[in-house]
């Protein structure tokens, strides 16, 4: 079960059916009604579009073939990789759900340039509009995942979106699985609606969630083991020996190829998740995307009382040097996000560290 409480603790108010604005959230309640209380009005009108645009890519993708082959291949994306009819449709209803909403701008994983919406608008949104597409055809859960940022002042085109990600204002995602969920933060807890089926609307599932510690779980893709560098490959190599290690435990390995599924399992059972830098060509600053995939996932993880590195550095202080800037990202539950950070550390300190020997400081 999630860790997570059925009313906001510090709202007062009526049951639902009641003036939103003096409402004590709870399970069952409608998400727009809830943001109304929990989020400035603001973020309120850009989250409530969210999620409203989510709505027939919910749909398109609940149908599967009866939609059509949303996962034909449509050609290649701006950065060389194959875009998917599914990832058009998705990009299109985000673009579009966002108009009129106090947006000035957005940047999308499927287009090279931002977006002008509202040369008026005070808010600028980084979306990744269909996370995981290479599992469109499998039957896998995919999702979108989204980030919201203040428009600065006097500062207009790409320049305006390479803010910290420390600066914004709301983060979330939505999971298209056996059930569709509308995952946000404001920066005051991590909330979750769930898509009902029988109203066709989003309502509250989840408040305050917390990822759990101590869970024996890590994601990472095996198959690139050998282009790892030195302390991820150390740390996989003591959790692997199990029991009989220096971890003393048996751990298991998850990876599905959507982050947002993996987000949703660590929030739900905590964990880490491992995409690091490695030899590869290409892969050499890390291979997701700062903007709309590492920084709402390093804010929500946060939030939830875990924590996003790139190996050396907390995500949301990584300065964004382009819009489609790639990074590596491990994030989970804290206690091993610190653990790995070490691992790091001892590596930057020694080339061949106590670290990596048998016998080393944190193979003990």
């Amino acid at each position: 079960m999630f860790s997570a409480s059925t009313a906001a603790p510090t709202l007062e108010g009526g049951e639902k059916g009641v003036n939103p604005m003096t409402m004590t959230p709870r399970i069952g309640h409608d998400l727009d009604a809830v943001l109304g209380v929990l989020a400035p009005a603001d973020l309120a009108r850009v989250l409530s579009r969210l999620a409203s645009a989510a709505l027939p890519v919910a749909n398109v993708i609940r149908s599967g073939r009866l939609s059509g082959a949303f996962d034909a291949p449509v050609g290649p994306g701006h950065d060389g990789v194959a875009q998917k009819a599914l990832d058009v449709f998705a990009d299109a209803a985000f673009v579009d759900g966002l108009k009129g909403a106090g947006v000035r701008g957005i940047v999308s994983e499927e287009r090279d340039e931002a977006v002008a919406l509202d040369d008026q608008g005070m808010l600028l949104a980084a979306i990744d509009p269909l996370d995981g597409s290479n599992n469109i055809d499998a039957n896998v859960s995919i999702g979108t995942l989204f980030s919201v940022l203040d428009a600065p002042e006097n500062v207009d085109g790409p320049a305006a979106f390479l803010q910290r990600g420390a600066r914004q204002r709301a983060a979330g995602f939505v999971l298209y699985g056996p059930h569709t969920d509308f995952v946000f933060t404001i920066g005051s807890g991590v909330h979750m609606a769930t898509l009902d089926p029988d109203s066709n609307a989003f309502r509250m599932t989840g408040f305050d969630l917390r990822i759990p510690s101590g869970t024996a779980e890590f994601a990472i893709n095996a198959s690139n083991s050998r282009h790892w560098p030195a302390p991820v490959r150390a740390y996989i190599d003591d959790c692997l020996e199990g029991d009989e290690g220096p971890r003393r435990r048996n751990f298991n390995m998850r990876w599905v190829g959507s982050v947002v599924a993996d987000v949703y399992r660590i929030l739900r059972r905590g964990g880490v998740y491992l995409y690091p830098e490695d030899s590869r060509e290409g892969y050499e600053h890390g291979r997701l995307r700062l903007l709309y995939e590492a920084n709402p996932i390093a804010m929500l993880t946060e939030q939830a009382g875990g924590a996003a590195i790139d190996g050396f550095n907390r995500i949301l202080d990584v300065a964004p040097r382009s819009l489609h800037m790639r990074t590596p990202l491990i994030f989970g539950s804290k206690d091993k996000v610190e653990r790995i950070a070490r691992y790091y550390s001892e590596s930057r300190a020694e080339h061949e560290a106590p670290l990596f020997r048998r016998r080393g400081l944190l193979r003990r």
